[in-house]
């Protein structure tokens, strides 16, 4: 601006020289920006291949975009039950639109190192008959001589419920019941059989989960969208039921979840590092019960410890730190007496949070009952 402040001001005997001086200027130092600008670019690019984190574990899979992996071992295999992510043009916002998924996919794996086989298709939102939209992080059980896929879906109403379907192969197809779980609400159920027999489904899941709106029993179309309610009063609880013996039905009331500290106080609503947020699982180890689920917000798989399946659980640590991607969900089992972390991150799809791809790595049970923890990267 100021050198053509001056050409505007020269005698008229200058101004051709100065216009020549004014484009050679002009010329020279787009040049030297021009040649600047590709060398932070290029310096940027080996700086990001550089700080790019390693990945210790690779995609079970990498033709199709998979989360939210629920693992289970059925007929001596490994069964993945994960949600199958897609681009389904759906603007991204805090309450997860974008995550617009419409069928599921089930992984297969003869042994943790082996190839993973996608069976295909084994339901789709199309074949539900009450479901609208969104087919979130199911789960899998098996009873009766069957096998159960539990799933969250938004109902006509846009309202999130839990359904069932059934099927005679863990690989599937499943049939949907015509109906969602009566009592049930919010996403990630994870169903959990102990050794007596007993079987519970823990679920919920707070902001695009809705866990936030059934906080006086019903649902609230008006309530918070993103509360975490207030920073010091006791966090928003996991729920869990008893199930049926037919696995098709809650067997009881809803009831919550208390998650303490080692002092026996409630985790806060403030306490972003260790407080519920969404995907619940449940495993048992040594006769301890231990609930795992992600803080969300912060991205940590946390778990605590309780002497019951329905709780209270005392908070213990991180099992596994955040992953490329906005989300973190995992389950967790034992097969040939070796634990293993079932999870996801978006590093495949460059770092979308909703193109993510399903992993594995071990887990360790220390000899005092605490769980080494993970990074999922390499130093």
């Amino acid at each position: 601006m100021q050198l053509i402040h001056a050409i505007k001001n020269t005698p008229n005997k200058m101004k051709s020289n100065a216009i020549i001086f004014a484009a050679l200027s002009a010329g020279l130092l787009f040049s030297c920006q021009q040649k600047t600008s590709t060398k932070e670019t290029t310096e940027s690019k080996i700086d990001s291949a550089q700080q790019q984190p390693v990945p210790i574990s690779e995609p079970l899979v990498t033709h199709i975009y998979t989360a939210d992996p629920s693992a289970h071992l059925f007929e001596g295999k490994i069964y993945i039950y994960p949600s199958h992510d897609i681009e389904a043009g759906v603007a991204e916002n805090d309450m997860g639109d974008h995550f617009d998924m419409r069928d599921y996919h089930i992984l297969s794996l003869d042994s943790i190192n082996g190839k993973a086989t996608d069976h295909g298709i084994a339901l789709e939102i199309k074949d539900i008959p009450w479901a609208g939209r969104q087919l979130w992080a199911p789960d899998a059980a098996y009873g009766n001589g069957k096998y159960y896929l539990y799933f969250p879906a938004k109902d006509k109403s846009d309202v999130f419920r839990i359904g069932v379907a059934t099927s005679t192969s863990p690989a599937g197809p499943f049939k949907a019941e015509a109906r969602p779980i009566e009592g049930s609400f919010s996403i990630d159920p994870a169903v959990f059989i102990d050794t007596d027999g007993a079987s519970y489904m823990y679920f919920g899941g707070i902001w695009g989960g809705q866990l936030q709106r059934w906080s006086s029993g019903k649902y609230d179309a008006n309530g918070s969208k993103t509360d975490l309610q207030k920073d010091d009063q006791p966090s928003i609880s996991p729920r869990v039921a008893k199930m049926s013996k037919d696995l098709l039905h809650f067997d009881g009331p809803v009831k919550e979840i208390l998650i303490k500290d080692k002092d026996g106080k409630p985790l806060l609503g403030g306490d972003h590092d260790r407080r519920f947020f969404e995907a619940s699982w449940m495993h048992k180890f040594n006769g301890k019960y231990y609930f795992s689920y992600s803080t969300g917000d912060t991205h940590f798989i946390a778990y605590a410890i309780g002497e019951s399946p329905l709780g209270p659980f005392i908070y213990q640590g991180v099992i596994l730190k955040p992953v490329i991607g906005w989300t973190n969900h995992h389950s967790i089992i034992e097969v040939n007496g070796k634990w293993y972390l079932f999870y996801h991150d978006s590093v495949l799809s460059g770092g979308k949070t909703h193109l993510r791809s399903v992993k594995v790595t071990g887990l360790i049970h220390e000899s005092d009952g605490t769980i080494t923890t993970i990074d999922p990267y390499k130093k």
